[in-house]
């Protein structure tokens, strides 16, 4: 379901590194809008949507994970973000709700694209095929060095690690240094924010962030 008429929703996207912060910031930012009497709709990817949360499971915990090549992950990701935007966010955004999204394409540039070494243009044409014509309005990328980044997992892991969380510190100085450029070259869209300052300093950042360049 494409957008093909303006529309006063709005879609905030999170991204940075495993670890980083966004789940909670996602929440935080989602009980500012709703103070305001917005609607307001959270997601995240993969997932979303009960396709999606399987496509998530291949992804992410299948037995098996380890032997993905990376051109078989970006397109799973692409087929569960093609879903959650035509179930989930299109029509969100058509009633004019704010929809805040826990990733979004920007983590198939830099996990897929940049993490394991993909060419920039199939990337990107996959990622436009898979969202059609809808893309945030604001990204957040919340910023934290590859060790916390790798600590912060290590201290929240009750489980096995999953298969992002088993990469090595390498793949996420490359993650973080991919949405460092993104942030940069789109300074528009994006929002740059230090995670590893307090949670409400974080929160703070963000909602004057956004308050500032949604008036």
């Amino acid at each position: 379901m494409p957008l093909k008429q303006k529309t006063s929703g709005r879609l905030i996207s999170f991204e940075g590194s495993e670890g980083s912060g966004k789940s909670t910031q996602i929440a935080r930012l989602a009980a500012h809008f709703q103070k305001a009497h917005r609607d307001v709709v959270t997601t995240r990817e993969p997932g979303g949507t009960e396709i999606g949360e399987q496509i998530r499971n291949i992804i992410v915990h299948n037995s098996r994970g380890d032997e993905m090549c990376a051109e078989t992950e970006l397109l799973l990701f692409a087929a569960a973000r093609a879903q959650l935007v035509r179930e989930v966010i299109a029509p969100a955004l058509l009633r004019g709700a704010i929809v805040l999204s826990d990733r979004f394409l920007d983590s198939s540039t830099v996990y897929q694209g940049i993490g394991r070494n993909l060419a920039a243009d199939p990337v990107n044409q996959i990622n436009r095929f898979a969202v059609g014509n809808v893309m945030p309005d604001l990204t957040v990328v919340i910023d934290v060095p590859e060790e916390m980044s790798l600590a912060r997992l290590r201290q929240r892991a009750s489980d096995l690690p999953d298969r992002m969380e088993r990469e090595n510190i390498d793949f996420y100085k490359k993650v973080r240094e991919g949405y460092l450029v993104l942030a940069k070259s789109v300074p528009e869209r994006f929002i740059l924010v230090d995670g590893t300052k307090s949670e409400d300093a974080v929160e703070k950042k963000i909602w004057s962030e956004i308050q500032t360049r949604l008036k």
